[in-house]
């Protein structure tokens, strides 16, 4: 297991596009970049495989410079989008390919093959073609073939955005055994949130180039950093607040309705009287109280049922609230006021 360094990673396309990111990945963490299409993920993957070169800034496995080495030397493991598999070869064929390149003998290459198989699930597979595979299947056959090979890195390119949703589930279950199991440093690149808070020890978010917030799926969660991350993960109340007064450990906010909440000092820094910044509240956090006891009130304008849970879209004032509780048979119905209050966790502050 080796930790990989990007130090000052700088790529700029013309004059107006510039990806930029300085961090560690530690030894055997499964480090996921997450973002909306565009925002430069890909692009950092790349220039960690070696396929295109940084502006500025190093590349680092280990001790070792990898900045200029070609993609062939960094002793990487790929499993790509669109999986790469040669449909001419049999699934023993196309995880023997890396090994062969490595010139590993023929005993060697079938011990080796039988063991990725057997960890992707698929042991008994050796000699099916690969048309006769189901999409899931070829994508474990894929990274039977990036893992075989024992590489230092192995690096995910939305490995899972061509499968239905519960292949993907049933799927990122095997990659995240499979590295685990492996203690192989890994990058992964994916938009869907759900699969980079499953799967992932740590997440980049990105957008348009620039790094909001590198940290676990806990914290992106229930701490984000920016208003981007509050709504880019999951869903959330996100308001404009002016800072009131500051204690210890918490800040007193008010909105713009007047509306006051007490939340706790954030993570990116100082925070003063008069500040503008935005608060982020999840739709889990809130919850149908008696009038003396909320802090916001509305109507439902829409009910979405989704099996445990009920999202209640309210509108109060000038904003649009979002409130999951657990589905009752009493739940209220569009149209019906209601008083909405926070019953569990905390109002957390962002940068807007």
């Amino acid at each position: 297991m080796i930790p990989i360094k990007l130090d000052d990673i700088h790529k700029n396309y013309g004059t107006t596009t510039t990806i930029q990111m300085d961090t560690t990945i530690a030894a055997g963490e499964l480090f996921t970049l997450l973002g909306p299409s565009g925002c430069g993920k890909s692009t950092l993957l790349r220039i960690i495989a070696g396929f295109v070169p940084p502006t500025s800034g190093r590349v680092l496995f280990g001790d070792k410079d990898v900045t200029t080495m070609p993609p062939n030397k960094r002793d990487t493991g790929m499993v790509f989008q669109n999986y790469a598999l040669f449909p001419h070869m049999s699934v023993a064929e196309n995880v023997a390919y890396g090994l062969k390149a490595r010139k590993i003998d023929k005993t060697g290459r079938g011990r080796r093959i039988t063991d990725a198989l057997a960890q992707v699930g698929l042991a008994g597979y050796e000699d099916r073609r690969i048309e006769q595979l189901s999409g899931g299947q070829q994508q474990r056959v894929a990274l039977a073939r990036a893992v075989v090979i024992s590489p230092s890195v192995l690096l995910l390119d939305e490995p899972l955005s061509n499968l239905d949703a519960k292949l993907r589930e049933e799927t990122r279950t095997q990659i995240r055994r499979v590295q685990t199991d492996a203690g192989i440093t890994s990058i992964y690149v994916t938009h869907d949130q759900a699969e980079a808070m499953a799967m992932s020890d740590r997440i980049a978010v990105l957008d348009a180039g620039r790094v909001h917030q590198i940290a676990s799926p806990q914290t992106i969660y229930h701490r984000p950093a920016t208003e981007f991350v509050a709504r880019f993960i999951g869903r959330s109340n996100v308001s404009a607040v002016v800072v009131l007064a500051v204690d210890a450990d918490s800040a007193r906010v008010g909105l713009a309705d007047g509306t006051e909440l007490t939340a706790p000092l954030p993570d990116f820094g100082p925070v003063t009287a008069g500040d503008r910044l935005a608060v982020s509240l999840r739709p889990e956090n809130l919850d149908f109280v008696a009038p003396e006891h909320g802090l916001f009130k509305g109507h439902i304008t829409e009910v979405e049922f989704t099996g445990a849970t009920s999202t209640y879209t309210v509108a109060s004032g000038d904003q649009t609230l979002h409130v999951t509780t657990a589905d009752r048979v009493d739940r209220p119905q569009v149209g019906d006021n209601v008083c909405v209050g926070v019953t569990s966790g905390q109002p957390w502050l962002v940068q807007s």
